[in-house]
């Protein structure tokens, strides 16, 4: 799998005074798309409850390009940009297309593992690094 791609919807309460889709939309349909990839290769909610080991962002960066407005249609494509060799460490590129053909936004981010009991940054469990290993890549990933 070169990229994994999720669909997302705009709904009426995304859109702003201005017409358009509000900032932090962005982010919030990124971070569903990333937990979905996760979630797809063995990392759920469940066995980050079972494993009390979740996710943190260090960095969440967004470049604006297009602006998104109600009935576009829009999907989020993900690559595992780096990652430490243990997994520890990593970043993803997250790209907003609308319509099929439009890059609206592309946003990256840095994040690392957390142990949710200690709150203290961990190497993660061996599932885990299996569903990292899995995430499809970006063209210039570096581990």
């Amino acid at each position: 799998m070169a990229t994994f791609t999720v669909k997302a919807e705009i709904r009426w309460s995304d859109i702003d005074p201005n017409f358009h889709v509000l900032h932090s939309k962005y982010y919030d349909y990124c971070a569903n798309a990333r937990m979905k990839v996760l979630a797809e290769n063995g990392v759920t909610m469940q066995a980050i409850q079972e494993e009390k080991v979740g996710p943190i962002l260090f960095r969440e960066e967004c470049v604006f390009k297009k602006e998104l407005k109600f009935g576009d249609e829009i999907e989020i494509r993900i690559e595992l940009l780096k990652a430490d060799n243990d997994f520890a460490r990593w970043s993803f590129v997250n790209e907003i297309w609308k319509n099929g053909n439009l890059l609206a936004a592309v946003i990256t981010v840095d994040g690392a593992w957390m142990d949710t009991a200690k709150r203290k940054l961990v190497i993660p469990p061996e599932s885990f690094k299996k569903a990292f290993a899995a995430i499809p890549k970006a063209g210039n990933f570096n581990q």
